[in-house]
């Protein structure tokens, strides 16, 4: 049976990359026959701290060894795969796919393009109703010592590349890994905040899918500068959120009296009105349509809960006609407010 791991609760410590991911890296040294020392050096990893079983590292100590680590050994996939990936090949996939129009075309083409540095691998974006699902699967089995570290980073590689790309944290509604609970499972929480499970079919992410809609912000300039440290968007987690739907449905829903016009929902929102309509119709939604959607809730909430006539429940979540109100209604939840009432009685 698959092992779920609870998202976490306590805020990030500072060090909670596990230092098994550095062993890893340090077994794709020893099997060219290389010396880590010096990628250890610049990542301040001491011999007694990447023995230590239950140690953990910074987001900034994983970035320097495995930017160290990628450019000695000319590899990016560190030692996971049959055949190496060049150092750049990840940001030659990043470059492939900035002209697409929005996030789903963008993360298909890198996933298609991914193909080509290797058939180790097959990753793909699929849609299943309201959830983006981006899997990894295994066509062939991958190196053993590497497996955890390859499957990780692919995985933080294209959420962190798909946050950077519409400049917005995308939060993770679960992710799923194909090998046992290691015993660090605990810091995957930080990794990839959400629901965790271990032992599943494949390794995958799922987020809001309508973040997929969303167009592309950047341009050559940006990934030229993002590229100078392109790891940081890999090992650290993306901050903002610029997916406008949930927060309008929230602050309508929290301040009914002050968000009757767009302009007074863009201030609450610390956005120009135009800001507003601009971006709703990019995410395929529209105030208005909002409004409705959050005033029909609370109506169904108050034909629930209270014995209000209707008329007195149109008035009360802004509709001045019952008969406006009751169409809505009807529109929106297929039966009268009236037949919704006795339905649940």
């Amino acid at each position: 049976m698959p092992v779920t791991i609870p998202q976490r609760r306590s805020s990030t410590p500072a060090a909670v990359t596990p230092m098994a991911f550095a062993r890893a890296i340090v077994a794709t040294y020893r099997g060219h026959h290389m010396a880590p020392e010096g990628a250890l050096k610049q990542a301040q990893i001491t011999p007694a701290q990447l023995l230590e079983p239950e140690a953990r590292m910074t987001a900034r100590q994983m970035e320097l060894l495995s930017a160290a680590a990628m450019q000695e050994l000319d590899d990016e996939g560190l030692g996971a795969f049959g055949r190496k990936l060049p150092w750049g090949s990840y940001g030659m996939l990043a470059r492939a796919s900035l002209g697409a129009p929005d996030l789903g075309v963008a993360l298909k083409r890198w996933c298609r393009h991914h193909g080509l540095l290797t058939d180790d691998v097959a990753l793909a974006v699929t849609v299943a109703g309201p959830t983006a699902v981006v899997s990894v699967q295994e066509r062939r089995p991958l190196a053993p010592q590497q497996r955890e570290l390859g499957l990780a980073f692919l995985l933080r590689n294209v959420h962190g590349l798909a946050c950077w790309y519409v400049d917005s944290r995308i939060p993770l509604q679960g992710a799923s890994f194909p090998l046992p609970a290691p015993p660090h499972a605990q810091a995957y929480g930080y990794m990839f905040p959400g629901p965790l499970q271990f032992d599943a079919r494949q390794a995958e992410i799922r987020f809001d899918a309508r973040y997929l809609k969303l167009p592309l912000r950047r341009d050559e300039k940006a990934l030229a500068q993002m590229l100078q440290r392109a790891l940081a968007i890999t090992v650290l987690q993306y901050r903002r959120d610029r997916l406008l739907v949930p927060q309008v449905r929230q602050a309508l829903a929290a301040h009914p009296e002050s968000s009757h016009s767009a302009e007074a929902l863009a201030r609450l929102l610390n956005v120009s009105a135009r800001t507003l309509h601009r971006q709703l119709g990019e995410e395929g939604a529209s105030l208005q349509a909002l409004k409705d959607e959050v005033r029909l809730e609370r109506a169904k909430g108050l034909l629930l809960r209270t014995a209000k006539p209707v008329k007195q429940v149109a008035a009360a979540v802004g509709f001045r006609h019952e008969k406006s109100f009751s169409r809505a209604f009807r529109l929106w939840a297929g039966v009268s407010p009236s037949q919704f009432r006795k339905a649940d009685g």
